[in-house]
């Protein structure tokens, strides 16, 4: 959502299988909640609503030998209703032919138009293809499961087929190492001890939002997104960081939404939100909030680009 990231050159080093893995898929099949758990701290924002992320977030994973840049993207979907979805969709997309390896993440037991038209584009581009089956802790009745993989296999000539849940850790164990397979030999493109390169300002937005994704209910989440304004140093208390944030929403009855009786759903937000960026920052934040209305900017290409979404 902010300045695309730098991919600097391969450094000088030994060499060890390093390239980059784009997770692919629909929205809502747990791409980054698989991005976290392989990386192993939050560097992509997570709800149960279709759509949480928008753009284009690496993460590096680092282990002997191998080093992996995850590439965590929008899901793709067929109902391109506003300017934001269809942003989304070329985003996610033009993705798929910059990486080593396509990892194709879809839901256990569960096939849709969004997957099947993910697999179209993925097919186009013609790179190894690895088909990772997610929620399979979440399989019911589990004798379906194993005839809907059979059925999947179908579909394409996949490189490899993992059945994974994102959220057990367990059945992660493996995977890098397949996934290392389809990567070229070459120095690390990352320092070791890099695990995302999305700037500060991006991950303090996407936290902020995360929280009024998982509080907010219907259509409103879709329409907000958060600008920061300034990080910078307290001059009234030494240690402590202030980040001033705006809350963008379309319409002024959502400012009154978000904003709540008294403030108090922005005083939540807030909270909230503070305590995930202390854990960022590694430091107290002071956190300033405001609610402002943009008229329909989720379809208005020129303030999508004033808020950081470039094709």
């Amino acid at each position: 959502m902010t300045d695309e990231p730098i991919i600097p050159p391969p450094s000088a080093g030994p060499t060890v299988r390093c390239g980059f893995a784009a997770l692919a898929g629909r929205p809502n099949v747990g791409k980054s909640t698989l991005l976290n758990a392989l990386i192993g701290q939050k560097v992509s924002i997570v709800s149960p609503k279709p759509q949480t992320t928008r753009t284009r977030i690496h993460g590096v994973l680092n282990r002997p030998g191998m080093q992996i840049a995850f590439v965590d993207l929008p899901g793709i979907h067929t109902k391109q209703t506003r300017a934001l979805n269809r942003y989304m969709n070329r985003t996610a997309i033009s993705s798929l032919a910059d990486v080593d390896v396509n990892l194709f993440v879809v839901e256990a037991l569960r096939w849709t138009d969004d997957d099947e038209r993910v697999l179209e584009e993925l097919k186009q581009v013609g790179l190894p293809i690895l088909l990772l089956i997610n929620k399979v802790d979440r399989a019911h009745p589990k004798e379906r499961l194993l005839p809907f993989i059979q059925d999947l296999t179908q579909k394409a000539d996949f490189a490899a087929v993992v059945p994974i849940a994102a959220t057990r850790k367990a059945t992660l164990e493996k995977l890098p190492e397949v996934i290392a397979q389809y990567l070229p030999e070459q120095s690390r493109i990352f320092p070791e001890e890099q695990v995302t390169d999305s700037p500060d300002h991006f991950m303090a937005a996407e936290l902020i939002r995360e929280k009024l994704m998982l509080r907010l209910q219907e259509e409103l989440p879709y329409g907000l997104v958060v600008e920061i304004e300034g990080i910078g140093a307290s001059e009234d208390e030494p240690g402590k960081l202030v980040v001033q944030a705006v809350i963008w929403v379309e319409r002024a009855g959502q400012k009154a939404i978000v904003i709540g009786k008294g403030g108090s759903l922005l005083k939540e937000i807030g909270r909230q939100s503070r305590l995930d960026l202390n854990r960022h920052f590694n430091q107290p934040v002071h956190l300033e909030l405001w609610v402002k209305v943009k008229e329909g900017w989720s379809d208005d290409e020129n303030a999508m680009r004033k808020f950081g979404y470039e094709s």
